[in-house]
Order: structure tokens, then sequence, then C-alpha cells
């Protein structure tokens, strides 16, 4: 049976899609549905099935998962080992962007510090542009990053954050917690900008509005943005991870509005093509999806 064809399975049942999992194996999704027509005719039945764009794994499909993903494991833990020749590096490299290290870094680094605990764990805090350079030219092992299409890197989306309005304890939208672009046109706007694709679909929305809300506060800094909410200035669109702590004391109240619903930051985990397997397996056996629900 052919590795790769029960590659294509696992990745396609990972991210619910053939084409996401195309990109992530850098092939073309005819190549992916070439693998899983294999993969069927071997296994003499269907593994998926498909309605319009929308997929599921049948009962066959279902039976035979753990055992491709046992496979493929297996598979790629013996690659890393004859890769790495048969030991653990003394030292991990890692990269991250701001949000990432502030919120998510102190819970990886532990996670792998309990399973690798002889290694020593480096941590880096750049832009995604800097840390795919470092990452180029062997300075990182691992990063975690926006967005990155290159055929060197191998790529692994790895959580994705909601972007919502959040407002201070006491104010008159906390206890409704639900809202629309219209009722903040005379709020004051603490607006957060970390110059991603997510955050110019916020100045979109804004922008087609006739009276667009006033932002009299625009920082570069989440932590500066949430005690700026925090201390009454305003409120503010803010990511779900940066703000845990406070939502769960009950300090800032989400408030819910249709027209941003959707919008949210996208975090990948990235290797050169080839490299860290059982890293990337640790990492992402967290199984961090969609945070803030």
């Amino acid at each position: 049976m052919n590795i790769e064809n029960i590659e294509a399975f696992v990745y396609i049942n990972h991210y619910g899609s053939f084409n996401k999992a195309a990109e992530v194996l850098y092939i073309s999704q005819p190549t992916v549905t070439a693998r899983i027509q294999s993969l069927e005719r071997e296994l003499d039945c269907r593994v998926f099935d498909r309605l319009g764009k929308q997929i599921s794994l049948t009962d066959k499909g279902k039976q035979f998962l753990p055992y491709a993903q046992q496979i493929l494991q297996i598979y790629q833990n013996g690659k890393y080992q004859v890769q790495a020749k048969g030991h653990i590096p003394n030292e991990l490299r890692i990269g991250s962007t701001v949000s990432v290290s502030n919120y998510l870094m102190p819970h990886l680094m532990l996670h792998l510090k309990r399973r690798y605990p002889q290694i020593t764990i480096k941590l880096t805090t750049a832009s995604t542009e800097v840390l795919i350079d470092k990452l180029k030219s062997k300075e990182l092992d691992l990063a975690f990053i926006r967005k990155v299409v290159n055929p060197a890197i191998q790529v692994f989306p790895f959580c994705e954050d909601p972007i919502s309005l959040y407002v201070q304890e006491g104010h008159r939208l906390a206890k409704a917690q639900r809202t629309s672009l219209e009722d903040i046109r005379q709020e004051t706007i603490v607006f957060f900008e970390c110059g991603s694709l997510d955050w110019m679909r916020l100045h979109r929305v804004f922008e087609s509005m006739e009276q667009p809300p006033k932002i009299e506060y625009q920082v570069d800094n989440l932590e500066t943005a949430k005690k700026l909410v925090l201390k009454k200035a305003g409120i503010c669109f803010l990511p779900a991870l940066s703000v845990q702590e406070e939502v769960a004391a009950g300090t800032l109240v989400r408030v819910d509005i249709a027209e941003t619903e959707g919008i949210s930051l996208r975090t990948s985990l990235i290797s050169l093509n080839g490299e860290n397997a059982e890293f990337i397996e640790t990492l992402l056996e967290l199984g961090f999806g969609k945070t803030g629900d």
C-alpha cells in the first residue's frame, strides 16, 4: 500500500478538504483525488462521501482512519529518526509572532519540555517575514507565523483565533452581549493594528459604513489596547487568546456583531520540508483549533 495514498487520506480528514490537503502537501488537487481513488481500489471500498464541497468519512473510512494515522505516524517518526541520525537534538529553536509568544508559547514550551526533558528550548519573537528568513537560513527549527506560501516550507494550520469586540464590565453593551455596527458609531474605538489581512477585513467593514465608528486610539500592541479598554478609554476588537484571563475574571465582556463574525487570526506551524517531524507531531497533538468559543 502506497504511503502517499495513506498520507492524502489522513490529511484530507484532518483539514476537511481536498483543496486544503493539496495545499499543505504541495501537490495539485487532481493528484490528491487520484491518490484517494487508488487507496479506495486497494481497500475495495469508498473512504469518503462527497456532497458538493462537503466531505465526510464513510463507515469503512472511519474504521480505517486509526490504522492509517498509526501507519503515517510510525513512518514520520522513522523518517525523523533517520534524518536526525537517531537522536533528539540538545536544543530546539522556535520562532513566533508576538501574540503567539505572549499567549500560547508558555503552554507549548511546557508541553515540549514534559515530552523531551533533555532539550533546551530557545524562543525568538519576531515578525512573520523575519521568522521565515531565519527558518530558511536554518537559524530556527520551527516557527509559528501568520501565513506562508513557499515550496521549501511545510505548513500545518495550528490555531484560529476569533477577533471580537470587547468592552469593560459595566459598559452599556456588556449586558446585551450582542449589537450591530450601527450601534457602536458613537463609541470611542481603540483599534489594535497588526498589519495582517485579517485586520484589513475590519477596516473594509468600517469603510463600507456611511458613518464609520470614530477611531481615537490606534495602537500596535495588544496589551496596550487591552489596558486602554480596561481603563474605560474605549472599546476594542481583540483576538480571543489575548483576553482569556480578563474574560474569565469578568473584567472584559465579548460583544457579538454579525457584520464582523468569521474574522480571525490564523496561525500556522512551519518547518523546512522533511525536518522536525517528531516535534511537529507533538505540537499538533495539542489540537488547537478555533479558540475562544
